[in-house]
């Protein structure tokens, strides 16, 4: 079975005005759709083709001459991972499970803003930001282009934030800042990251 772009769980001009039906329409309907297009094409008949997109990934990042194939397989997975940490009316204060466990591990809900902004600040050029449980212990990790704390062994990922520009440069231009701020304030699900936590407790 041929992979498909997995659809969005809310209206594409649901997370306005922090993220635009504009930018939902670039990044999830062009970007997302040519990754999974791309990776159809490239496993086609090959050992690869009906496995998950997880194997592929795992597969992939350990053979250079399969670049393209992680590049794309990491890629389709990172958005949807992506889409599934923002909601509508969300960002704020975390409740439950993860709220105590950030106290626990950073010391603040404040403390993690500002390590998250730090690593998504920090990514020259694309990339990611990415919250993991690894160790029983919160994390926080940067990625460049496609990579993923997947192929990271024994992390688990738990939230995640797009700083490549198209994820924000129609809304927010160049500044990055401006957009990772209302990522935190308006965006994070945290309901998601919770039920992250759950699963891998």
């Amino acid at each position: 079975m041929a992979f498909e772009l997995p659809p969005l769980p809310y209206s594409r001009d649901a997370l306005a005005p922090a993220i635009s039906e504009e930018t939902l329409n670039f990044h999830y309907g062009k970007h997302h759709q040519a990754y999974v297009n791309n990776l159809n094409k490239m496993i086609e008949g090959t050992e690869l083709e009906g496995k998950s997109l997880e194997e592929i990934i795992a597969a992939a990042s350990k053979d250079s001459s399969k670049a393209g194939i992680f590049n794309n397989s990491a890629q389709v997975w990172n958005h949807t991972f992506y889409w599934h940490s923002m909601k509508p009316g969300g960002g704020g204060k975390p409740s439950g499970a993860i709220a105590d466990k950030i106290d626990a591990d950073f010391g603040s809900y404040e403390k993690f803003a500002d390590e998250f902004k730090a690593a998504g600040g920090g990514q020259f050029g694309s990339g990611w930001a990415w919250l993991v449980l690894k160790d029983g212990k919160l994390g926080i990790r940067k990625t460049p282009n496609a990579e993923t704390p997947l192929t990271e062994p024994g992390a688990t990922p738990l939230l995640t934030m797009d700083v490549w520009e198209h994820a924000y440069y129609l809304d927010y231009q160049n500044s990055r800042p401006n957009y990772m701020q209302a990522f935190l304030d308006d965006l994070i699900n945290w309901d998601f990251v919770n039920q992250n936590l759950a699963d891998a407790s």
